[in-house]
């Protein structure tokens, strides 16, 4: 059954959501109230990487809210690409973190689904690092991690919340586009 905290964590996430991907700075606090709500969610339901993700989350709404305003030298934060250097540590230790994650709470918890629940965990991670740098290549991360969260949140009864993630994998590919046409139009630095 569909909790109204369920709900609410999804209505605040989906327009957080959706205005990452239309590049609004206004998609960061309202991802802290939609992270704190989800976070709650999680842990009722023993997804405690998750649970782990939604505190991440909610400090990096607050450095990536303070980032995308500032900027470089007071300027707003243009929109970029990572480094292939640097994609290719983010996945390698990405990997490595999910699988000790996922032995930690394999060995210590009564988590549910340990290892991929550690993935959604560590490459959120990933995705949010690059997000919060205005960085382009967050969306193919963004896609993988809803990719595995739709799955995983309906084994659980969260059918309201893979529904939504479902969504959020649409969201993540038409704002690839998006943010690639936008970065194209920005004047060069």
């Amino acid at each position: 059954m569909t909790s109204a905290l369920e709900i609410a964590a999804n209505a605040v996430m989906a327009v957080s959501i959706v205005l990452a991907g239309r590049n609004s700075l206004h998609s960061w606090w309202l991802g802290i109230i939609g992270c704190a709500m989800f976070g709650a969610l999680f842990y009722s339901v023993n997804l405690y990487a998750d649970v782990a993700l939604q505190l991440f989350f909610i400090i990096t709404c607050i450095i990536g809210w303070l980032q995308w305003r500032r900027g470089a030298g007071g300027a707003p934060l243009p929109i970029a690409r990572a480094r292939f250097g640097a994609l290719a540590w983010m996945v390698g230790i990405g990997a490595l973190a999910t699988a000790g994650y996922g032995l930690m709470l394999q060995a210590y918890t009564n988590a549910y689904a340990p290892f991929i629940d550690s993935g959604v965990l560590m490459f959120s991670v990933v995705a949010q690092l690059l997000l919060m740098g205005r960085r382009v290549d967050t969306w193919p991360f963004w896609l993988l991690v809803n990719s595995i969260s739709v799955p995983l949140y309906a084994s659980r009864g969260l059918h309201l919340t893979a529904v939504l993630y479902a969504g959020y994998w649409v969201n993540a590919l038409l704002s690839w586009f998006f943010w690639r046409r936008q970065m194209r139009a920005q004047p060069a630095v």
